[in-house]
C-alpha cells in the first residue's frame, strides 16, 4: 500500500517556468523504498524500464511506471544532455511549451502532449504524469527486477538511480473498470513499423531496393546476420496498413507466427504471449497450447479455434478503428527519406556535409544542391518532420478487449460483435512508445540505413535473397506455433 507524502509538481520547476507553460501541473506522490514491492517488471526498451502495479492504492491501480535507464560505460554509451541542445531548441521553436522546458525529460513529456497527441488524436494518446521517486525506491526496484531482465538488457544499461522522477501512465493493456469489477480484459500490443515505400529522389540508384521492399523486411536480413533474430518474419507492414480486411488479418497471422518484439498479448495486464524485451524465438508446442488454454477465459470457442477467433477479433478492431490511416499520414511526414534528410541535418547543425564528401559530391553543384540551398527554416522543417515520422514508425498500438453481456447498457467504448463466437466485445485502441528522438540520432539513422541496404545487397551477390515476406496462400495454421524466449539481442524499444 502506497502512502507517500503529497507534493505539488510546481516545486520541481524553476521560478522562471511560467504557469501558462505547465500543462502537467498536478498533485503527485513520492515513491519510497517501502513502495517498491508493489511494482513488478513488465518489460523494457533501450531507454526505459516498465513496471506494473500490483498493490491496492486507487491512485495506481491500472497504471504502469516508466523509469529511465542509463547506458553502462563503453564505446556504445549514448550520453544524452540533461536539456535540449541549442540546435534542438531551434528545431522545436514552433512549440513554446516544448522550447521552455527546463529539462530534457520534461521536454520529452511535452513532446507527447503537444506534438504527437494532436497528430494521432487526443483520445488515443496518454502523455502520462510525472511522479517523484526516491533513490532508495529506485535502488530497491533495481534489485527486484534484476532476475527478470534479459541478460543482454542488463549488460547494456541499468536503472538510472540518479533520476528523481518517473512517468506514471495508464496501463492500456487493461480496462480499469474491469480490474475493479474483477472482470477479464485481454489486450495485444503491436508494433506496426513503417507502412509505406519511400519514393524520394534523393535515394541513390544503388539503393533502389528501398523503393520496392519495406524497411522492415530489409532490416530482417541484417538482424538475422547479426544473430539478433533466429528466423525471418513473414510480416509485411504494407499488409496491416492496406485497409483490406483480408490483408490485415494476414498481417496479424504473420505477427503471431513470428512475433519477435512486435507482437505481445496480455491477460489482465499479465503477459501470456510474446516476450518482455525482445530476443530470439523458437517454436514450442506446449506453450502454444498454454496460450490456447488461456484464451478460454475470454473467447467462447472450441479447443483449437480460440486463437483463430482471437486473431480475427484483433484484425477486425484494426479495420474498424481506421487509426492506422491516421498513423500512416504521420509516418509520411518523412518525405525525403534519411538519404535526403541527413543533408538538411548538417545544415541545421552548421557543419560541412560529411555525406557529400563521402559521395564525392560538391554540395553546391551536385544532386543535393537543392537541399543545401534551402533557408534554415526549410532545413529545420525537413529534420523536424523526419524525427516526428521516426516516432510514428517506432510506436506501438495497444488494443484492449473485454466481453460484454447482451443486456449491458450502452457502452462508452466501441463494440465489436464476433460472429463466430456470438460474443460482443468492448474495445479501445491507444498509441504508446511515443518517444522524442534526439537530433543527434539522425547520424545513427543514416548509418543504420546504409548497413541495412549493404547487407541485403551482399546477400543478393552471394546467394539467393531470403523470401522475407513470402507466404503460401491458404497456409494458416495456429497449431505448434507458440513462442518461447531465448537469450538474444534487442530489436526495438518497448517503453512508452
Amino acid at each position: 500500500m502506497i502512502d507517500g507524502c503529497l507534493l505539488l509538481i510546481d516545486n520541481c520547476f524553476p521560478a522562471n517556468w511560467a504557469s501558462s507553460h505547465v500543462n502537467i501541473r498536478m498533485t503527485e506522490l513520492i515513491l519510497e523504498a517501502k513502495d517498491a514491492g508493489d511494482w513488478i517488471y513488465r518489460g523494457e526498451g533501450a531507454a526505459n524500464l516498465i513496471l506494473s502495479y500490483t498493490g491496492s492504492s486507487p491512485r495506481f491501480v491500472g497504471k504502469v511506471l516508466r523509469i529511465q535507464k542509463v547506458k553502462r560505460n563503453g564505446t556504445n554509451c549514448e550520453e544524452v544532455s540533461s536539456a535540449l541542445s541549442a540546435h534542438e531548441c531551434l528545431l522545436w521553436k514552433q512549440d513554446c511549451d516544448l522550447l521552455s522546458a527546463p529539462t530534457r525529460e520534461i521536454a520529452e513529456h511535452l513532446y507527447v502532449q503537444h506534438v504527437m497527441r494532436p497528430l494521432l488524436g487526443s483520445n488515443h494518446v496518454d502523455a502520462g504524469v510525472r511522479i517523484f521517486v526516491s533513490r532508495d525506491f529506485l535502488n530497491s526496484v533495481r534489485k527486484d527486477v534484476l532476475s527478470w531482465r534479459p541478460s543482454w538488457r542488463v549488460d547494456d544499461a541499468d536503472v538510472n538511480t540518479q533520476c528523481d522522477h518517473a512517468l506514471l501512465i495508464s496501463d492500456h493493456s487493461v480496462f480499469p473498470q474491469a480490474l475493479h469489477d474483477e472482470e477479464l480484459s485481454i489486450s495485444v500490443e503491436i508494433k506496426p513499423k513503417c507502412g509505406f515505400l519511400p519514393c524520394s529522389r534523393y535515394i541513390l540508384e544503388a539503393h533502389a531496393i528501398k523503393r520496392s521492399m519495406t524497411r522492415f523486411k530489409l532490416h530482417q536480413s541484417l538482424k538475422l546476420q547479426q544473430k539478433k533474430i533466429s528466423q525471418l518474419s513473414q510480416y509485411d507492414p504494407l499488409d496491416i496498413f492496406s485497409g483490406s480486411k483480408e490483408r490485415i488479418l494476414k498481417s496479424i497471422q504473420d505477427l503471431f507466427s513470428t512475433p519477435q518484439n512486435n507482437f505481445r498479448v496480455f491477460l489482465n495486464g499479465s503477459l501470456v504471449f510474446g516476450s518482455l524485451g525482445g530476443g530470439k524465438y523458437r517454436t514450442n508446442i506446449n506453450n502454444d497450447k498454454a496460450f490456447e488454454d488461456a484464451l478460454k477465459f475470454v473467447i467462447e470457442a472450441d479447443d483449437g479455434m480460440r486463437t483463430t477467433c482471437f486473431l480475427e477479433l484483433i484484425s477486425e478492431a484494426i479495420f474498424r478503428s481506421g487509426l492506422l490511416d491516421q498513423l500512416l499520414e504521420v509516418q509520411k511526414l518523412d518525405v525525403f527519406d534519411i538519404e535526403g534528410a541527413i543533408h538538411a541535418y548538417y545544415d541545421v547543425v552548421s557543419q560541412s556535409c560529411e555525406i557529400c564528401r563521402e559521395l564525392g559530391e560538391d554540395r553546391l553543384s551536385g544532386r543535393y544542391s537543392s537541399l543545401h540551398s534551402l533557408l534554415l527554416d526549410g532545413s529545420l522543417k525537413i529534420v523536424r518532420e523526419y524525427l516526428i515520422a521516426a516516432t510514428a514508425k517506432d510506436l506501438s498500438l495497444m488494443i484492449s478487449f473485454r466481453t460484454r453481456d447482451k443486456g449491458d447498457p450502452r457502452s462508452p467504448y466501441n463494440v465489436i460483435f464476433h460472429e463466430s463466437t456470438g460474443q460482443s466485445f468492448d474495445y479501445k485502441v491507444s498509441f504508446i512508445d511515443l518517444d522524442m528522438k534526439p537530433l543527434e540520432k539522425m547520424l545513427y539513422y543514416y548509418e543504420l540505413d546504409q548497413k541495412i541496404v549493404c547487407c541485403y545487397k551482399n546477400m543478393m551477390k552471394t546467394a539467393k535473397p531470403p523470401e522475407i515476406s513470402a507466404s503460401v496462400e491458404g497456409k494458416t495454421s495456429y497449431q505448434d506455433k507458440s513462442i518461447v524466449v531465448e537469450d538474444g539481442s534487442p530489436t526495438q524499444d518497448f517503453a512508452a
